[in-house]
This record gives C-alpha cells, sequence and structure tokens, in this order.
C-alpha cells in the first residue's frame, strides 16, 4: 500500500502551508488538498453510516439477565454521538483520516456473551474497563511495542487481509454473494446471489457501482469513489420510486417523509463499571474484559496500520511517526463506547474508502465526524444510503490496497511468506482481522523457531503468540 497504482489519481506535490488550517492538519505537507480531504471524509461516512442502523439492531435484539432490551431508538443516538466525538477526537488529536464507530464483532460479544449473564450497565461497564485497559497498555508504551514487533512482511499481510477482508464485506453486504442456507446441507458456504444467481434491481446497481468506480479510477477522475456513491444512490432512489423492491437490505433508498429525528441520549452514562463481577465472578469477569480487549486491540491495530500504509503515513520499514497518540485515542474511544452504551468504539476499515479518495490528514475525519454528528438530527437521511450504492467503494480500495503490498512481500523467504498467507486469508475466511492476526502471529513464531531462527523472533511476538494461542484453547479449557 505504499506505492502508488496505476489507477489512482496522481498524488499532488508537496508544498509550503497555505493557512492555518493547511498547517495545522499539514495537507499540503503530507500531498493532499482541502478538497481531496471533504471527498475522503464524505467518503468514509458514506461507506460506514450504515453502522448508525446495524448496530442498534445487533444491541437492541438481545436481553440482559432480567429479559430487559436497550432501545432501539436510544441506541441509534449513542451510536451516531460516539462515532462523531470519537472520530473528531482522532481528527483533531490524532491527524489521521481514520474513522471509528461501533465495531462489528465486539458488539456482538457484548449482546450475546456478556448482556445475558448480567444487566446492560454491568456489560458496559466492562467494555469500558477494557478501554481503560488499552489506554494503560499505550500509556506503558507496550501497545506501540507490539505493533513494532511486527515484520515488515507480516505488517503488509495484514494490510492486504484488510484488502480482501472489505471485498468480501462488500459482495456479501451488497447480495452479490449470500450465505449458503443450512437446510442445503452442503459443505460450500458461500454462493452468487441467491440460489446461484442474481436477481433484482439491488444487485444491478452494485454491478452498475463497481464497473463506475473503476471505470472513473482508470480515467483516473478526481471524486471517483464519491462519485460512485451518490450516482448510485440517485439511481436506487429513482428504481425504489418506480418499481416495488423488497430487498435492499437496511437501508431503502427512499427520501423520508420525516427527515428531522430527535436525539434521545438516555443510555449515555448508563454504566456499571464494576457490577459485573459480583454477578458472574472474578474470573470469569476477567475473562469478559480479556475477550472484548483481544478484540478491540488486534482489531483496531490491523485498522491503523492498514490504512496509515495506505495513506502514506508511514515509514520506510513501515512504522507511523506519532502512533502512540492514536493508539490512546483508539483505546479512550473503546471506553467511549460502553460509556454511551453503544458497546465498544474502535477504527472502521472502510476509513480506505475515504484514503482511497485521496484522504491523508484529520480534515477528512472532521468531515466524517461532523457528518455523524448531523446524523444525530438527520438519521433518516443519513441512511437512506443503499448498501448496494456504498458498497462498490469497498471493492476497489480493496484492489488498490492488493494491488499496491503484495509485491513488497518476501515470497523467497517462507518463514514470512506462509505467515503472510495464513494472515491475508483467515481475514476474510473467519470474517474476523483479530483472527488473521493471531493466527498470523502464531504461524511466524512457530516456522521461525522451526527453521532455528529464534534469535529473529521479537520478544513481543512470543508473548503476543502465547496469547492468542491462549485465547484459542480457552473453549477447550472450559474458561468461556
Amino acid at each position: 500500500m505504499s506505492t502508488s497504482a496505476p489507477a489512482k489519481a496522481p498524488t499532488p506535490e508537496k508544498g509550503a502551508p497555505n493557512g492555518a488550517l493547511d498547517r495545522y492538519f499539514k495537507i499540503s505537507e503530507r500531498g493532499s488538498t482541502v478538497a481531496r480531504e471533504i471527498r475522503g471524509g464524505l467518503a468514509t461516512f458514506f461507506a460506514m453510516a450504515y453502522i448508525i442502523v446495524l448496530n442498534p439492531i445487533i444491541l437492541s435484539s438481545a436481553k440482559d439477565m432480567y429479559g430487559h432490551h436497550l432501545d432501539n431508538g436510544q441506541l441509534v443516538t449513542a451510536t451516531a454521538l460516539t462515532a462523531a466525538f470519537t472520530t473528531l477526537l482522532m481528527g483533531v488529536f490524532g491527524n489521521v483520516p481514520i474513522a471509528l464507530a461501533a465495531g462489528l464483532g465486539v458488539n456482538s460479544v457484548v449482546a450475546l456473551q456478556l448482556a445475558p449473564r448480567m444487566t446492560w450497565p454491568d456489560a458496559m461497564g466492562m467494555v469500558v474497563l477494557a478501554g481503560f485497559v488499552v489506554m494503560l497498555l499505550v500509556a506503558t508504551g507496550l501497545r506501540e511495542r507490539v505493533m513494532n514487533a511486527v515484520p515488515f512482511g507480516l505488517r503488509k499481510a495484514i494490510s492486504i487481509g484488510i484488502g480482501l477482508f472489505i471485498m468480501l464485506i462488500g459482495l456479501v453486504d451488497s447480495g452479490f454473494v449470500t450465505r449458503m442456507p443450512d437446510a442445503a446441507q452442503t459443505t460450500v458456504p458461500l454462493q452468487l446471489g441467491v440460489g446461484g444467481h442474481l436477481h433484482g434491481w439491488p444487485v444491478l446497481v452494485f454491478i452498475l457501482g463497481v464497473l463506475l468506480t473503476f471505470a472513473l479510477l482508470v480515467r483516473k477522475t478526481p471524486g471517483a469513489i464519491l462519485i460512485s456513491i451518490v450516482g448510485m444512490t440517485v439511481l436506487a432512489v429513482i428504481i425504489n420510486a418506480v418499481t416495488t423492491v423488497s430487498s435492499w437490505g437496511l437501508t431503502v433508498p427512499k427520501w423520508p417523509g420525516n427527515p428531522v429525528s430527535t436525539p434521545d441520549f438516555g443510555l449515555v452514562g448508563q454504566v456499571s463499571l464494576f457490577g459485573g463481577f459480583s454477578r458472574v465472578g472474578l474470573l470469569t469477569g476477567i475473562l469478559f474484559v480479556f475477550t472484548v480487549l483481544l478484540s478491540c486491540f488486534f482489531d483496531a491495530m490491523g485498522t491503523i496500520m492498514g490504512v496509515s500504509d495506505e495513506a502514506k503515513l508511514t515509514d520506510a520499514q513501515g512504522y507511523m511517526p506519532g502512533i502512540n497518540k492514536v493508539l490512546f485515542i483508539d483505546g479512550l474511544s473503546v471506553a467511549a463506547g460502553g460509556a454511551s452504551s453503544s458497546s465498544a468504539t474502535t477504527a472502521f476499515v472502510e476509513s480506505t474508502a475515504g484514503v482511497g479518495e485521496g484522504a491523508r490528514t484529520g480534515l477528512a475525519n472532521v468531515v466524517t465526524g461532523g457528518l455523524f454528528a448531523v446524523a444525530l438530527f438527520l438519521t433518516p437521511v443519513a441512511t437512506m444510503v443503499p448498501s448496494q450504492a456504498a458498497t462498490p467503494a469497498l471493492i476497489a480500495v480493496g484492489f488498490l490496497i492488493l494491488s499496491n503490498s503484495i509485491k513488497e512481500i518476501d515470497w523467497a523467504d517462507y518463514t514470512i511468506a506462509i505467515p503472510a498467507f495464513v494472515t491475508m486469508l483467515m481475514m476474510p475466511f473467519t470474517y474476523s482481522i483479530t483472527n488473521g492476526i493471531g493466527m498470523g502471529f502464531i504461524t511466524f513464531t512457530v516456522l521461525r523457531l522451526a527453521a532455528g531462527r529464534f534469535r529473529e523472533i521479537p520478544v513481543a511476538m512470543y508473548v503476543v503468540s502465547a496469547v492468542f494461542a491462549f485465547y484459542y484453547l480457552m473453549p477447550a479449557l472450559g474458561l468461556t
């Protein structure tokens, strides 16, 4: 991701700062422009706005130990509020184009593992504690040490894995690829469309969006990704108006009758930090916090590494200057998500959509975060962009990441090539960035030991590999 792809628009030459805004965000210094940052912020928001709808659905569908549900409307407010606050925080103080929102995966852990064993405030309290632990690891330098211990080849593999992962997310969320129903009794997990065939207008919108995005990239059109998202949304609105479509998914491309909504902040601050331990016991409580921590820690680590590399914010060795500040804000965001009852907030891989538009600074985050703030009052409008119009951006960005990074891995050294292979495949195949990183790290450590190159394994890699091995063995040990 550190070299240019032929399809990308040319990067503007770096020049002298032009005004206070330029100086603060280092826009010219990083070879960007205000227009590119705005386009990037818009693209990132449209690519991840679905979380305003999806996170409340996941959390409100679960019950706590007393059978209580969280209110969907309050969850919409909490999700948008926390995304706005943390994204703006990362932009203004971290100065990177990495947007944050409630993390998919960890919200399911909170809803399905934590909440049934305690109350909702107890469960969110454990999320807050996980955030505190992340911040402590950053303050002690341990989190940066872990990131710096990752070999260059594995860093590139993490980027590629994220690229493949977001491509699969795009294919699934658009309906171009669907899960094979269990009733089919087949070992094939995915299929083309429904029943092996593509049906309906929504899939056509997605296909046209992918072709339009790639065509604009080939022509090096500025704003290619954003143009595609807006154009396909307009097309989807027209199609939805003139025909009957029941397969758009979570978001229907229809101009809402009442575009203004009143935010309900009732869930904000409803947290019990240590109440969960009294209900499940100290050991189980610690393991719950550990589970949330591990997912947040490594999901964010992979995303931050991948996005910063694609945005060319890393040096020749793949390290990003000022990473500690970014990592601390990420840890604070985990705690903020728990405090607002929207689950753990983390870095979003959809930020690559903005980077694909040329975003290189935190100004893009200011745009994205500002739009999430507006969404507090205009949620019906913010969620009218169907996934079929937004997901082509993920396909295009996945291609750009893959084409930029795969040639930088030393495929002749099997102790790097095989772990890289495992890392990049396990992310999409297990639908988890954390699993890809964990299995890649374990494979790297084992193969370097097998080759007698134990001195070339950083101490942090031994520790992290052992932690992941313990995590994967927890069910067998009866600790879950």
